[in-house]
């Protein structure tokens, strides 16, 4: 049964009132913002006949711009009654308390140095701030615009009765994916015919598992305009370890995508790039170029090299895959509190049968593995049940010690009786086959043989085949 509308509020509070680094709260550069809204059109005199939405606005980073830009077109168009004219141009989302106090401070503030009288600036940030959970929020649908950078959450972090909610509410959380999919596939069906979504946040979904059935979703009735690699640049106002990407996407015919590759965070730089990838047709010798046929319904984008593209497509329709042809392929341990469970090796003061050694994408280098000397906990015996911890007991003084982290982790409060188990469970098996390690998703492709001394972090896929030489 879905769960009383009071139970999810409760759950929505709790997770609302949540830390920063918890609730997935990324904040972008101006620059940046800046950006995203020239490529999406939301400028000139186009906010005047245009619906906005940002879907989680946070400390107002993307939400200022463009109220800015809104104040200016109505200042240089005329003007008018502003209350009426502008009641329906903005709709802002945010489930944070202190972020939304903090906005609406801001928000007032701009209005005064624009010369908006107290009383309308009071009356249009109340009709535009919508303070609530935006995958449960009420909200008016046919917005021209969606601007943002969606929260980026593990389904881990997330309460069982709010993700079950999520899960019968939006068809595109599958397997793992992280809480941005479902806020990317609201609003796409937010958008009205002809609008624009602008998002900056990981690239992954494009790529993985997990991002098949937005892929889809995407195929089947939008265009993927354009396309920004932002890995390794200072767009965020923090360092961030994800892969992010800015991605336009139209509810148009689908089309051509323009693609460009880690441009400077400089104004000038980024509005001079935002004029080609939404202008006519490329000069010779630009950075930006243009490739058809990138989304195929589900399939991963391939957005690097597109002259291999074809070659690619071809490969996948005449040959196997892997498994099909005889390997197996996997994904490391997660273990929902990776500062408990995995430490240097000789440090974890437990049984020897309940640590493994570990390899992450920091010991892949140079094509080897160069091991930092990290373990796991390992709660599982061979068979897959979980180890006594009566006839553990370092083990079991070790786990005493964090009992607060374990048990609070979703796993530990879904399953009580197993509440010192790993997300995933642990092959030990595994440590000593032969495997190829692949990290989960870089710009390069980074494979490496590693010769069955370590298990996976969740970070790595892993192949293992008894039909095949990896070594080849």
């Amino acid at each position: 049964m879905i769960p009383q509308r009071n139970e999810l509020f409760n759950d929505m509070k709790a997770f609302a009132a949540s830390g920063r680094e918890a609730r997935g709260a990324v904040f972008t550069r101006a620059e940046v913002v800046d950006f995203i809204l020239n490529l999406v059109g939301y400028a000139g005199e186009a906010p005047l006949s245009s619906r906005i939405l940002e879907p989680s606005f946070g400390d107002g980073d993307f939400l200022l711009p463009i109220v800015a830009r809104l104040l200016q077109a109505f200042r240089e168009h005329g003007g008018g009654e502003i209350v009426a004219e502008l009641r329906d141009a903005v709709r802002a989302v945010e489930v944070n308390r202190q972020s939304i106090e903090t906005t609406r401070g801001r928000l007032f503030s701009l209005f005064q140095e624009s010369g908006v009288a107290s009383e309308d600036a009071l009356e249009l940030i109340r009709t535009w701030i919508v303070e609530g959970d935006f995958l449960l929020a009420e909200l008016p649908s046919g917005f021209t615009h969606v601007v943002g950078n969606p929260p980026y959450v593990r389904q881990e972090m997330v309460p069982d009765r709010l993700l079950a909610e999520y899960r019968a509410r939006y068809a595109t959380i599958y397997d793992r994916a992280d809480l941005y999919i479902p806020f990317i596939e609201r609003s796409l069906k937010e958008l009205s015919p002809g609008g624009s979504l602008g998002f900056i946040c990981s690239d992954r979904w494009m790529k993985n598992r997990y991002g098949g059935p937005l892929r889809a979703l995407v195929a089947g009735g939008y265009h993927l305009a354009i396309y920004v690699d932002m890995v390794d640049t200072p767009a965020f106002l923090s360092e961030v370890t994800a892969y992010p990407a800015i991605t336009v996407i139209t509810k148009e015919k689908p089309g051509a995508t323009r693609i460009a590759h880690r441009p400077p965070i400089e104004a000038s730089a980024l509005k001079e790039l935002a004029c080609v990838l939404t202008g006519g047709a490329l000069k010779a010798g630009s950075s930006v170029v243009e490739a058809k046929g990138v989304v195929q319904g589900s399939e991963p984008w391939l957005l690097q090299s597109f002259d291999q593209v074809a070659v690619v497509r071809r490969l996948e329709e005449e040959l196997p895959t892997l498994e099909e042809a005889g390997c197996k392929v996997g994904i490391g341990v997660a273990t929902g509190a990776d500062r408990v469970y995995i430490a240097p090796f000789d440090e974890l003061d437990v049984e020897q049968d309940c640590k493994i050694p570990l390899v992450t994408t920091k010991d892949m280098k140079g094509g080897t593995v160069e091991w930092r000397g990290m373990g796991v906990l390992n709660p599982f015996n061979a068979d897959g049940s979980l180890v006594d911890l009566k006839a553990h007991p370092r083990f079991a003084r070790y786990l005493q010690t964090h009992v607060e982290a374990v048990r609070g982790r979703n796993c530990a409060k879904k399953n009580p009786h197993a509440w010192y188990r790993t997300i995933d469970r642990i092959y030990p098996a595994l440590v000593k086959e032969p495997k190829l390690l692949i990290p989960d998703i870089k710009g390069e492709a980074h494979v490496v043989y590693e010769e069955g001394h370590f298990y996976p972090h969740h970070n790595l896929y892993y192949v293992t085949s008894a039909e095949w030489d990896l070594r080849a």
